[in-house]
């Protein structure tokens, strides 16, 4: 049996309509023939639709990059370049795209005919993009990540590795509670690393980055509570990494069918990872980035967003932090949320960012930030996640680079506010 292809987004949708997709992804499914073939891309005809399908293998040629032998990569093809351009654009082309498209990559489009026409609308439209990207891949050049890794977990019996786990999956499904009850949208999605998981906005632009960032708070002041009223070793010590890069999105396979679960690979997670390697018990690093990031309304992976940097972003995400003034944790209601990324107080009374350069297995060097987050409550103590930067001075593991002065904070780095 296949998957259902209508999403709540798409129960608008006349009964007509509704038997359209049914139709599509049955035959889209034949076409995807168990995964040897992608659905790249879709153009509406006077009976039905054409489909860009191609082999994966054929994908996997144009889009990757070849390094030559002791020489820089190759000079993208226009068919390296067009692959990008797809996998991170708007799948429905015209005629005129799709005669370009299956020339280029040298291949027949697919005719699929329908029982009948489709309307045109844009709610219509919207389902099948939904639909083209179960049976394809997806590439987002600024998807913002969280990394929750449970400390010693490899040194967990069983039984501990499993409440542990769980433990840390109830936090996720409470801070997304919360946060929907502030109506901050997070269409989180998650994927299993073995000892934790990661943890993504499916939606993209700066709002969606920064309400991950904000739902990665709740998860650790949730996990934070939870450890003060457990007992034994049912509630996960966790070290956290955050990040925003670039990635390739697939859906995931259940039986013989693609299922509406998707997974994420790419530079963000790679990223995320090796930085989670040299991360301390409880400690929070965030990822340099400079990335594009597009405001509610704008039209994603293009070139016109406003560009962010890790600092800057910490600026946006503080500023919004506001919305969550009278969320309750632990039946105490929360006063202020302050988040930052820590470093030392100057000698003129300005504050520095330190910027901590750290080398993995590899060889390479990549730059995070150490950050915290302040949560304060009325009539409780204040929930104080993250590691002071004292502590990374008595660390061993990482290089910590010079620090980054900038402009005066609202607060001092490493103190209550």
């Amino acid at each position: 049996m296949l998957t259902d292809p209508l999403q709540p987004a798409s129960l608008s949708l006349d009964l007509r309509q509704r038997g359209n997709l049914l139709d599509l992804d049955r035959q889209f499914y034949e076409h995807w023939s168990l995964g040897q073939n992608l659905v790249l891309a879709w153009s509406p005809t006077r009976d039905g639709v054409l489909l860009l399908v191609v082999p994966h293998y054929a994908v996997a040629a144009y889009g990757g990059e070849i390094p030559e032998p002791a020489g820089p990569l190759r000079s993208e093809t226009p068919a390296h370049q067009f692959i990008m351009h797809l996998l991170s654009g708007v799948r429905q082309f015209s005629e005129r795209q799709m005669h370009n498209a299956t020339r280029l990559l040298s291949v027949e489009p697919a005719r699929v005919v329908l029982r009948q026409p489709l309307t045109g609308t844009p709610e219509e439209s919207a389902a099948i993009e939904r639909l083209v990207k179960r049976y394809s891949v997806s590439y987002v050049r600024n998807r913002a990540v969280a990394l929750f890794d449970i400390v010693g977990f490899g040194l967990l019996t069983p039984f501990e590795q499993m409440t542990q786990l769980n433990s840390l999956s109830c936090s996720l499904n409470a801070a997304h509670s919360r946060l929907l009850a502030r109506r901050m949208l997070v269409n989180f999605a998650r994927s299993s690393t073995g000892d934790g998981f990661y943890i993504w906005n499916r939606d993209v632009g700066l709002e969606a980055n920064t309400n991950l960032y904000h739902f990665m708070h709740l998860v650790l002041a949730d996990n934070a509570i939870a450890r003060q009223k457990g007992h034994g070793r049912g509630v996960p010590l966790l070290r956290t990494s955050f990040h925003v890069g670039s990635c390739y999105e697939f859906n995931h396979a259940e039986g013989l069918n693609p299922t509406v679960y998707c997974d994420v690979v790419g530079e963000v997670t790679i990223g995320l990872a090796r930085l989670i390697e040299h991360a301390l018990p409880g400690q929070i690093l965030v990822g340099e980035f400079c990335v594009p990031m597009f405001q509610s309304g704008h039209q994603p992976n293009t070139d016109d967003g406003t560009d962010f940097d890790a600092i800057r972003f910490m600026e946006q995400a503080q500023a919004s932090l506001s919305q969550l003034n009278g969320l309750e944790l632990s039946g105490e209601e929360v006063e202020s949320i302050k988040c930052y990324l820590t470093g030392e107080a100057c000698a003129d009374g300005t504050f520095s960012i330190r910027k901590l350069a750290i080398e993995d297995k590899h060889g390479l060097r990549r730059t995070a930030f150490n950050a915290k987050v302040n949560i304060h409550r009325r009539g409780a103590e204040p929930i104080l996640l993250g590691i002071e930067d004292r502590m990374l001075r008595e660390a061993q593991g990482s290089t910590l680079a010079t620090a980054q002065l900038i402009r005066a904070s609202q607060f001092p780095v490493d103190a209550p506010i």
